[in-house]
């Protein structure tokens, strides 16, 4: 992957992705923030109502870094995925690829833009959940840190999936198969102590436990695992997803006929 670094192609691609979120404002944002919506109404006010708080924080308040996660996660994946399948879909990724753009400048603007449509859909959850259940953030800049380490590795792992998608089956494939139902069985509507002990140490293989644990505990001081390896986990799949793009562009996998 060259070195070399030129702004302006970054920001074209940049402003590009960023303007299709914007004609696609009901798909892209109103949808996301009123289904989590309606997750607040039924867990944090209609069932949550009934259930005694989770380790001295109320119900409707634990889920709320749980189900911020679970948006975040879908919609990285799903906007990155999209933006670098549908140049391959019509054919156009290979003016990118034969443009005086490199690969770094390609990814950071791809993978940019979703990080960033996506911390921005966090945002505005974090908001919609205040008006339902009184939040407190005891750590802010760390929540910032996790939510910009979530986006931009889920968004380069969403990167990767559009890049081996043939189709939009396979596009949406892994996302639906896989990466939803190891959210909801990360503990976003739960903590994971609260599983018995064969299914505990079993739920630690998922990854998104200590994506969700370590996001909760910048909210309420509280987490499932320790916070340093909730930290170091997440580092290392930026890492490990960002090793599959280098590899992808240097070998040409299914972005060279």
């Amino acid at each position: 992957m060259s070195l070399s670094f030129n702004r302006h192609s970054v920001w074209a691609i940049y402003k590009f992705e960023m303007a299709r979120a914007l004609r696609t404002l009901w798909q892209s944002v109103a949808a996301p923030v009123i289904s989590t919506s309606l997750y607040f109404v039924v867990f944090g006010s209609a069932i949550g109502g009934r259930m005694s708080s989770v380790e001295g924080v109320s119900y409707g308040a634990f889920i709320v870094p749980g189900l911020i996660m679970l948006s975040v996660f879908t919609q990285s994946l799903s906007n990155a995925s999209f933006g670098i399948y549908f140049p391959k879909f019509t054919g156009t990724i290979y003016e990118i690829l034969t443009a005086p753009v490199s690969a770094l400048e390609i990814v950071t603007a791809y993978v940019g833009a979703a990080a960033s449509k996506s911390m921005v859909l966090g945002g505005i959850i974090l908001a919609t959940a205040a008006l339902f259940v009184p939040l407190r953030i005891a750590h802010p800049l760390w929540m910032v840190v996790f939510l910009i380490l979530t986006t931009v590795t889920f968004s380069l792992f969403g990167f990767i999936i559009g890049i081996w998608a043939r189709s939009f089956e396979q596009l949406q494939f892994v996302p639906m198969l896989i990466v939803t139902p190891l959210t909801f069985l990360g503990g976003a509507f739960y903590s994971i102590d609260m599983l018995p002990p064969a299914w505990r140490t079993i739920t630690l293989f998922n990854p998104v436990v200590y994506v969700i644990s370590g996001f909760r505990w910048s909210f309420y001081g509280l987490a499932d695992v320790n916070v340093a390896v909730s930290l170091g986990l997440t580092v290392s799949f930026l890492v490990a997803c960002l090793a599959v793009v280098v590899f992808m562009f240097r070998t040409g996998y299914r972005l060279r006929r």
